[in-house]
């Protein structure tokens, strides 16, 4: 793939750079950023402003400053929710679950032509059946 999307999670452990992330992983994001190639959905910024929200994430800085620094790391790019993403959200093909930020996170993936790297399975599984490529971090 020429591009790569970061579900949400990774996209917060690269910059926190946690050890959740192994050799591998980091290796590819570097191949990724070094051609600007790295995609995050702007409903990522959503999830991780609610996940701040309910004290399931915590960072040493306001949220809108950690999101400002994250989002202009170098190589990194932030997909607008265009209404062809929102409408491909709702008309994935096969069988994906209910969950809306997971919807659109593929569906970006989709109208961009880009893999996934995630470690959620339900991503990976409905990556399985051919509609999108995914990526096992």
């Amino acid at each position: 793939m020429e591009k790569i999307l970061l579900d949400t999670h990774i996209f917060v452990w690269m910059i926190t750079e946690q050890e959740q992330l192994s050799e591998k992983v980091h290796s590819l994001i570097e191949q990724y950023i070094s051609g600007r190639r790295i995609l995050i959905s702007a409903i990522t910024v959503w999830e991780i402003a609610m996940l701040v929200q309910k004290n399931r994430l915590q960072f040493s800085l306001p949220i809108k400053e950690w999101v400002e620094k994250a989002i202009t790391t170098p190589g990194v790019t932030v997909i607008p929710l265009s209404v062809n993403i929102l409408l491909e959200s709702c008309l994935l093909p096969g069988t994906f679950h209910s969950d809306p930020a997971d919807r659109m996170i593929v569906a970006t993936a989709r109208i961009e032509n880009a893999a996934i790297l995630t470690r959620d399975q339900l991503i990976l599984d409905y990556a399985s059946y051919g509609f999108i490529v995914g990526i096992k971090s």
